[in-house]
C-alpha cells in the first residue's frame, strides 16, 4: 500500500470521528497517564492490517509504541494476542474504534479471499477482485485480497479498459469500441471486453482484445466458448459466481475468477481491544 496515502486516510477517518476533541478520554484521563491496549482475535482468520495499526497510532502520538505479533497474510486463531499498544490512554483510546473497524474489515476480506482460494484448488486459475469495494476504502479492500492468496483486477476507470454491454450498445459494436479506444490509448493500457454469447467471444478475439470476460456463463458455456480464444488472450470468468457453485469452475480453463463477493459481501474478523493503565509519567518540567 501507499504509505502516503495510508496515513492520508487514516487522517480523514480521525477527523470524522475525533472532530475537535474526545468528550469521553480528553475530560476522563490526565494526558500524562500511560496504559496499554491489547489487540485480542476472538475468532479464527487471516489477519491484515499491520500497517494501519503502527500508522495510526504514529498520527495519533508518536511517542506511542507499537508491537505487533503477526504479519499480514498469516492465520491467526481466537484469544490470539495480535498487537500491544503502549503509551497515554487518552490516544490509546482515541485511535481504538477507527483502527479496529479498518483491521476487522481487511482481516474479513483475506478471510474470505483464502477460502475462495482453496475451494478452487487451482493451480493456473487465480482469484481476483472486482470494482464493487467500500468508497474510499479500496486501497485498503484490494491490499486486503492479495494478503487472502488472491490478485487484484484493475483498482478503478483510469488503469485498464473495460467494455461491457452498455459501452458496447452505446458504440455499436465491439469491433467499433475496440478500435476506437485503441486508436486513442497509449500501448500500456489494456482492454478487457465483457461477452456473453458465441458471437461476441469471436468478435472480441477479431478485435484484438487483450483480455476476454466471459460474463453470466455457467463452466460448461465457458468450456466450449474459450476454445474460439488465442492462448495469448487473457481470459476471465464473472457473474452469478459464488462460494457455493466456485469448485465447478474449477476446470472451466479461464485464467481468472472474479468475484465482487470478495469485498461486499466479507464479514468482518471479530477483534476486540482490552486496556490496562499503567502510571503517570514523569513532569520532567516541574523537578
Amino acid at each position: 500500500m501507499n504509505r502516503l496515502k495510508v496515513r492520508r486516510l487514516l487522517e480523514d477517518f480521525f477527523i470524522e470521528d475525533i472532530g475537535d476533541r474526545d468528550v469521553t478520554s480528553d475530560f476522563l484521563f490526565p494526558q500524562d497517564l500511560d496504559g496499554e491496549l491489547h489487540f485480542i482475535s476472538k475468532q479464527s482468520g487471516i489477519f491484515c492490517g499491520t500497517e494501519i495499526i503502527r500508522e495510526g497510532y504514529q498520527l495519533l502520538d508518536p511517542s506511542i509504541e507499537v508491537e505487533v505479533n503477526v504479519q499480514d497474510g498469516t492465520t491467526i486463531h481466537s484469544s490470539e494476542s495480535i498487537a500491544t499498544i503502549k503509551g497515554p490512554i487518552v490516544h490509546l483510546l482515541k485511535g481504538e474504534r477507527v483502527i479496529l473497524n479498518l483491521i476487522q474489515r481487511m482481516s474479513g476480506i483475506s478471510t474470505l479471499t483464502a477460502q475462495a482460494v482453496e475451494i478452487l484448488n487451482h493451480k493456473k486459475t487465480k482469484i481476483c477482485d472486482t470494482r464493487k469495494t467500500t468508497p474510499g476504502l479500496r486501497m485498503f479492500e484490494k491490499y486486503a485480497v492479495q494478503m487472502g492468496g488472491g490478485v487484484n483486477h484493475r483498482f478503478g476507470l483510469y488503469d485498464a479498459v473495460m467494455l461491457k454491454d452498455n459501452h458496447i450498445a452505446f458504440a455499436g459494436s465491439i469491433l467499433n469500441a475496440v478500435e476506437t479506444v485503441r486508436a486513442k490509448l497509449g500501448h500500456m493500457v489494456k482492454i478487457e471486453v465483457e461477452t456473453e454469447n458465441e458471437a461476441q467471444v469471436k468478435e472480441a478475439v477479431l478485435a484484438g482484445a487483450d483480455c476476454i470476460m466471459f460474463d453470466n456463463r455457467t463452466p460448461e458455456e465457458i468450456r466450449t466458448l474459450i476454445q474460439l480464444v488465442p492462448s495469448d488472450i487473457t481470459t476471465e470468468a464473472s457473474g452469478g459466481i459464488h462460494l457455493n457453485n466456485l469448485a465447478a469452475y474449477r476446470e472451466s480453463g479461464v485464467d481468472y475468477i472474479s468475484l465482487g463477493a470478495l469485498t461486499h459481501s466479507a464479514t468482518s474478523l471479530d477483534i476486540s481491544a482490552n486496556v490496562s493503565i499503567k502510571q503517570r509519567r514523569p513532569n520532567y518540567e516541574s523537578i
